[in-house]
């Protein structure tokens, strides 16, 4: 078993090591490369402005870090072509289906890119036209293959037109139209066809000789040869591929028991449903059970004795029974109450969130949920996405409150911190993050940021002021937004672009986004009024910092509109991540 997926840069242990792997594939299987080249592929990933073209690195791995074959693409979003530069399989894996599971996912990629076609050069089946006749029969191979997907040589141009007399294996430049009906024109293939020249052989093609095959494309469209080995495109299929997805959906299933029927309390089963419901259309989510962890993950980040005292209580409650906080130690805080009842208040910041029997099982579900998809960043997912409740933010080291009880962000945030990773939370919620900030309060390895409802008027009150900045080694590495209770969209972006260009400045391997739909026209529970087209451009932009992303949900209780405004912010991030920026766009900051 094996999974295709994108490395887009060797910031991560597990994409350094196999991008030496496919620099070792290359070695091996193209000897007359030239070293550098395969020396700066790490900076054509990391660096695409010091290059002409975007590139793409797929590779198909298991679960062992071995990888398999890769195929390097390169994209040119101006002129929205891709050009497949290699597609190789390493030592013993010919036959396997790699190759075939690789391809399929470049061509995936185009249709995403919405591209005009992918090209890519091929050598001739024409024993006429190669050094040595055998080598027709590996090279019909090779043309048979990419055949059955319809992809087939461009013909009545001199694109194989031999640089020096006598010259023999020019290679055919093969256009698969990825099932496209129009076909390509003669000037944008004109375009494409000197860039491919121009940067894949800049130092061999003499610019008078580019300009004779640029020249030769003379029809109003772009021919391709009739098929020879297949009457139509059957393409082959890898079944035992596990295509890596464009965004991991972790959900726990216990959430449903946690249900206070309790008047006046949002935060009920039926968000996930509106949620769940409207991302089941879009193809871009993959829903995976989540792992069990051990209770250490949570003891690393609250403390041991309201981890202890939450599980006791919650067990302890008849079933259907809810306790709700209503005594607070304000004078003494070092002598918590025997009766367990009263002693909620020791251990909670508000009235309004309950204790009771489900609590338990659902918060535990809901941090498996976290720390899975955490896990999966590691493993080399690129987004996770843990639709959970209750939610997390507002539970600190040793307090709850806000309907939540284990602060599933930063459970995972520090897990992905140990081995001296850096992390950076973006919490945009209406409401402070006011858990994360007490909890990383004295670390810099761990940035929070918070756009949030001004404290003054918004839930939790007491915290999330813009002085609020950190303390001892964290100095500095907490900063909060705060906003006015009525902002529009505009107001809204450019706060979002002062923490992203935070975030940026401190580059972190791994970004954990605490998504609260709170900030929504319409929430019960704040006063802003973001739509859905707002939530697309956000997410965008937290997606162009193309960092491994694991999304918590948190807040947003307007169940109307909430699945749409999810949806629509998945759309945005996936399109920031993948993509990057727009055109032209040069508000958002990029790495």
């Amino acid at each position: 078993m094996f999974r295709i997926r994108r490395i887009f840069d060797a910031s991560l242990p597990i994409d350094r090591a196999e991008i030496e792997q496919v620099q070792q594939i290359l070695r091996e299987r193209f000897a007359g490369l030239d070293p550098r080249a395969i020396e700066r592929l790490p900076q054509r990933l990391q660096q695409p402005e010091r290059f002409n073209f975007r590139s793409l690195l797929f590779v198909a791995d298991d679960l062992r870090g071995r990888v398999h074959g890769f195929a390097m693409v390169f994209h040119d979003p101006e002129l929205k072509f891709l050009y497949l530069d290699f597609i190789a399989t390493a030592k013993g894996n010919v036959g396997s289906g790699v190759g075939g599971a690789l391809y399929e996912r470049v061509r995936e990629e185009g249709s995403v890119l919405a591209v005009v076609g992918v090209f890519f050069e091929c050598l001739p089946d024409d024993p006429k036209a190669c050094s040595d006749p055998t080598f027709a029969r590996q090279n019909a191979s090779r043309l048979r293959f990419y055949e059955r997907y319809g992809a087939r040589p461009i013909v009545g141009t001199a694109y194989e037109l031999p640089l020096r007399e006598g010259q023999m294996d020019m290679p055919h430049l093969v256009l698969d139209q990825l099932d496209r009906e129009k076909p390509l024109r003669r000037d944008p293939a004109r375009k494409i066809v000197r860039a491919i020249l121009e940067q894949s052989y800049a130092q061999m093609c003499p610019p008078g000789y580019v300009d004779e095959v640029v020249a030769s494309f003379r029809d109003a469209t772009v021919q391709l040869r009739p098929a020879r080995y297949h009457k139509s495109a059957v393409p082959l299929r890898a079944p035992a591929a596990r295509r890596s997805p464009l965004v991991l959906l972790l959900m726990n299933t216990d959430h449903e028991i946690h249900h206070v029927k309790d008047r006046g309390y949002v935060e009920a089963p039926v968000r996930i449903r509106a949620i769940r419901r409207e991302l089941e259309s879009t193809g871009l989510f993959q829903e995976t059970r989540a792992r069990h962890f051990s209770l250490q993950h949570i003891l690393a980040v609250h403390d041991r004795g309201y981890v202890e005292y939450f599980k006791r209580v919650c067990q302890e409650l008849p079933e259907g029974s809810s306790v709700y906080p209503y005594v607070f130690p304000l004078r003494n805080q070092a002598r918590p109450p025997r009766e367990l009842a009263v002693r909620a208040g020791y251990y909670c910041i508000d009235t309004f969130t309950p204790l009771n029997q489900n609590a338990l099982k659902a918060a535990l579900g809901a941090v498996d949920c976290a720390l899975t998809g955490a896990e999966a960043l590691l493993y080399g997912d690129r987004l996770a996405y843990a639709l959970v409740r209750p939610p997390g933010h507002h539970a600190e080291r040793q307090a709850f409150g806000g309907f939540c009880y284990f602060n599933n962000a930063a459970i995972a945030a520090h897990h992905l911190s140990q081995n001296g990773r850096k992390i950076a939370i973006l919490d945009i919620d209406y409401h402070h993050g006011n858990g994360q900030q007490s909890i990383f309060w004295k670390r810099a390895d761990v940035l929070t940021v918070s756009i949030h409802g001004n404290p003054r008027f918004a839930y939790p009150y007491f915290s999330g002021f813009a002085k609020e900045v950190g303390a001892a080694e964290g100095e500095g590495y907490n900063l909060n937004l705060p906003l006015p209770e009525t902002i529009d969209a505009e107001r809204y972006r450019k706060t979002l672009d002062l923490a992203l260009g935070r975030i940026q400045r401190y580059d972190p391997e791994f970004l954990v986004v605490s998504l609260g739909m709170d900030t929504a026209k319409g929430d019960p529970t704040g006063t802003w009024r973001l739509v859905a087209a707002d939530f697309v451009e956000n997410g965008h932009r937290i997606g162009v910092l193309q960092k491994p992303t694991l999304v918590v949900q948190e807040g947003g209780y307007r169940t109307r509109t909430l699945g749409v405004n999810v949806r629509s912010f998945f759309t945005g991030l996936v399109e920031g991540m993948y993509l990057g920026p727009r055109p032209g766009d040069s508000s958002i900051r990029t790495p």
